[in-house]
């Protein structure tokens, strides 16, 4: 078996915590949790479940797995978040290669669930997402959200990742809450200006991008929400990314 170190970060995710640590087990030697400060019974449930817990305040989604990746006693890492899962064709994928300097990391396919639902629908899929990396060699930016593993010798699998998006619009909303405000404090980091009409303009443009270029329009009711939750996500982390300019103003005078 490959020594693998499976790293997670968490915050508040008790609902999907222990499907996760099990699921990386399958393929991994080690599993380390990296908590940010959660309030449920996150670090509990992963302790339980033969995790290593770490707690570190949140960074930011590509710093907080590179400090995942300083816990683990292994320099491959298989990162994941908690509301994932590895499907079969990854698990027997893995079972069979052999981890070896031809590559420093690895991509996998990622499926990502409304519900019970798959959905496909304007780019939502194949997703490609690299997950499996040599740390020694390679590792996650810093970027707040959206953060990748860049590198040059990657291994383009056809093997599944299972992503659990949301059960419900309220679980939905909650998230994009969230990810919105990071990718609005990535944006005022690499200093994007504060605009009136930019996100109004950007978040048409997202809709269009979404039903028109990828082809939403013609995949029927799933074509639609992509679009439609994508523009309302677009349009957050701009205004959002406004308020944090009027932030650093009134604190300025």
């Amino acid at each position: 078996m490959n020594k693998i170190t499976g790293t997670i970060i968490t915050l508040n995710a008790e609902k999907y915590i222990e499907r996760a640590i099990k699921s990386l087990q399958s393929i991994c030697d080690e599993v380390v949790v990296l908590d940010s400060e959660s309030t449920d019974l996150t670090r509990d449930i992963a302790v339980k479940s033969g995790a290593k817990v770490f707690i570190q305040p949140f960074l930011g989604d590509g710093a907080q797995k590179k400090e995942a990746s300083k816990f683990s006693k292994n320099n491959w890492i298989f990162s994941m978040d908690a509301d994932e899962y590895l499907a079969n064709d990854l698990v027997e994928f893995m079972k069979k290669i052999k981890l070896n300097d031809d590559y420093d990391s690895y991509s996998f396919r990622r499926k990502n669930f409304c519900g019970d639902e798959w959905i496909k629908a304007a780019g939502f899929y194949p997703d490609e997402v690299t997950r499996l990396y040599d740390k020694t060699k390679v590792n996650y930016d810093t970027r707040a959200d959206h953060a990748a593993v860049a590198s040059i010798k990657k291994y383009k699998t056809k093997m599944h990742i299972i992503h659990n998006t949301y059960e419900s619009m309220e679980e939905w909303i909650d998230k994009m809450n969230f990810r919105s405000s990071m990718s609005a404090q990535q944006l005022h980091k690499d200093g994007v200006r504060a605009s009136s009409i930019r996100p109004i303009t950007r978040c048409i443009f997202a809709f269009f991008k979404k039903l028109i270029i990828k082809g939403g329009i013609f995949q029927g009711k799933n074509g639609f929400k992509v679009a439609l939750t994508t523009m309302f996500n677009t349009y957050l982390k701009y205004i959002k990314l406004n308020d944090l300019h009027k932030k650093k103003d009134s604190s300025n005078e």
